[in-house]
């Protein structure tokens, strides 16, 4: 096998990029804590498991939200749909503007979903796992509500697309 690189090569931008190749989902983890809305966007959300039903995010260890966001009794997570590109970019970022103008549903444990998401999901934190410079966060759910139609927004090369769809 040729054309491998050593691990000398394994420098930040070139592993983002090679990662970036890997289209992903993305996903809003969002709560009311101290009487405010905080959240994140999140591209690396998956199905872990059934049984227990867990799903995981990774947070980046660098991350200003995540400390207050964990305080939360309950998460709520929103798959974004197709049509959610501009949100996304907005709940990356100034913080005190990710909420600005975003219909949202709260939980009475303090779970916080956006409409029109393609599924939202009432979590726990369930464990958390460092790993590197992320920490991987495992959810259980507790409550799923999803429509039957609608496609994902799709995170990949750094930018958003969608879904082809097939007549």
């Amino acid at each position: 096998m040729s054309g491998f690189r050593t691990n000398q090569d394994l420098d930040a931008a070139r592993l983002r990029k090679a990662f970036g190749i890997f289209p992903t989902g993305v996903v809003a983890v969002a709560a009311e804590v101290d009487g405010a809305v905080i959240g994140l966007a999140a591209s690396s959300f998956t199905s872990v498991s059934l049984d227990p039903p867990l799903v995981s995010v990774s947070i980046a260890n660098t991350s200003k939200t995540w400390p207050d966001l964990r305080r939360a009794d309950h998460l709520g997570v929103t798959v974004l749909a197709d049509h959610q590109d501009v949100l996304c970019r907005q709940l990356a970022g100034p913080v005190a503007q990710r909420f600005d103008g975003v219909l949202l549903n709260a939980s009475e444990e303090g779970a916080v979903t956006l409409d029109d998401g393609l599924a939202q999901f009432d979590c726990t934190v369930y464990r958390e796992v460092e790993a590197g410079d992320h920490i991987i966060v495992l959810l259980e759910l507790h409550g799923v509500d999803h429509p039957e139609t609608g496609s994902p927004l799709i995170f990949h090369r750094s930018g958003f697309g969608r879904l082809a769809t097939t007549a």
